[in-house]
């Protein structure tokens, strides 16, 4: 499936997903001072800051589309310039009836989430701590949605987003063009209900949509 349509600034974005001004005004602020932080920390692949809008913020913002709509707990884990946690974060931000937290182990890379979240004026955890940690755990009391992008294949995406998950979580994340295949391996060891959608920014690339996760019984 071909991607939508080519979303190539702030006009056609706002467009396509119907956000408010100010959301906008948010979402162009946070491309600055990613622009501005990538001459000296490696957020995003170079050769993809002339496509922000498409690559990045488009991508991330077409995972709310499908989340329930009685989500209000979000978890993004690995979260690294913010690619989607932060852009759900600024969306979610229109209504206030959603809480963030974005986890990413990386300081620096957590200083430029918090200092686009000071910026734009948004509310959202932003914690500086490895995901596998007990002490993490303990800091994410319950989730609706939990999100993720180019953080690890499926088997070990699931290995580390298990803690977080209920019989209530939905998984949304963003995979390339082995998602079919990362979703067989994956059920070698995992049980869960899932279903593969289409992203509207790579014709090859999937969107897995997640539930019902928990480990298969041996034998």
């Amino acid at each position: 499936m071909a991607p939508l349509k080519r979303i190539d600034g702030p006009e056609s974005f706002q467009a396509e997903f119907g956000i408010s001004r100010e959301t906008l005004d948010r979402l162009t602020t946070y491309a600055q001072i990613l622009t501005r932080w990538q001459a000296t920390i490696n957020l995003v692949a170079p050769s993809t800051l002339g496509e922000i809008w498409h690559r990045h913020f488009a991508d991330s913002a077409q995972l709310w589309r499908f989340r329930p709509l009685n989500a209000r707990n979000w978890l993004d884990i690995g979260s690294g310039a913010g690619f989607p946690g932060l852009v759900l974060a600024i969306i979610g931000a229109e209504t206030g009836a959603t809480h963030h937290i974005l986890i990413e182990s990386d300081a620096r890379k957590a200083a430029f989430l918090r200092e686009v979240a000071r910026a734009t004026g948004i509310t959202v955890d932003i914690l500086c701590m490895r995901i596998e940690n007990s002490e993490t755990r303990a800091k994410v009391k319950s989730v609706d949605c939990l999100t993720a992008r180019a953080l690890a294949p499926l088997p070990r995406l699931l290995e580390m987003s298990a803690p977080y998950f209920t019989s209530e979580t939905l998984g949304l994340f963003l995979k390339g063009k082995d998602a079919a295949a990362e979703v067989e391996q994956a059920a070698q060891v995992w049980q869960f209900d899932c279903e593969l959608k289409p992203s509207m920014t790579d014709a090859d690339a999937r969107i897995v949509l997640l539930n019902a996760l928990k480990p298969k019984r041996e034998g």
